[in-house]
């Protein structure tokens, strides 16, 4: 019978808090970016910086680096499929409206979710279709 013990992996701290470090760092560029008008382009950048903390994560953290190494390639291409998929469905989206103008803008402008103070408007509705049931039944 074969000994299917993993080998221990004991990593020193400071790899652990460079990662961490680095972590820290794509989460800032993350936000940074955000702030910068890109287009379609910040959603892009925001995926692919969350596919790189994703990967460090599973790399150090989960400890796939020092695993067999076709664990990392399998996640390491779901993770990259799954950034793909999800962009080329958000390029989509975002060219509905030069492709088809009918689709780029609401279908309905005077809609609720349109206005300023959202939570207020529905409360008024509330309140309004409240006083008109008790007036018409009679209390």
């Amino acid at each position: 019978m074969s000994d299917s013990r993993h080998n221990e992996h004991i990593l020193p701290i400071k790899t652990y808090v460079a990662v961490a470090a680095g972590l820290f760092i794509l989460t800032a560029v993350t936000v940074g970016v955000s702030f910068i008008h890109l287009g379609g382009w910040n959603a892009v950048v925001a995926f692919g910086v969350a596919t790189i903390k994703g990967l460090l994560v599973a790399m150090f953290f989960m400890h796939l680096l020092y695993d067999r190494k076709i664990y990392l390639i399998i996640f390491a291409t779901a993770l990259l499929f799954l950034g793909v998929f999800i962009a080329l469905t958000m390029f989509d989206i975002l060219l509905r409206g030069p492709i088809n103008p009918d689709t780029s803008s609401p279908i309905k402008n005077e809609a609720v979710i349109y206005e300023k103070n959202t939570t207020d408007s529905l409360q008024m509705e509330v309140i309004e279709d409240n006083a008109a049931v008790s007036t018409q039944s009679g209390h």
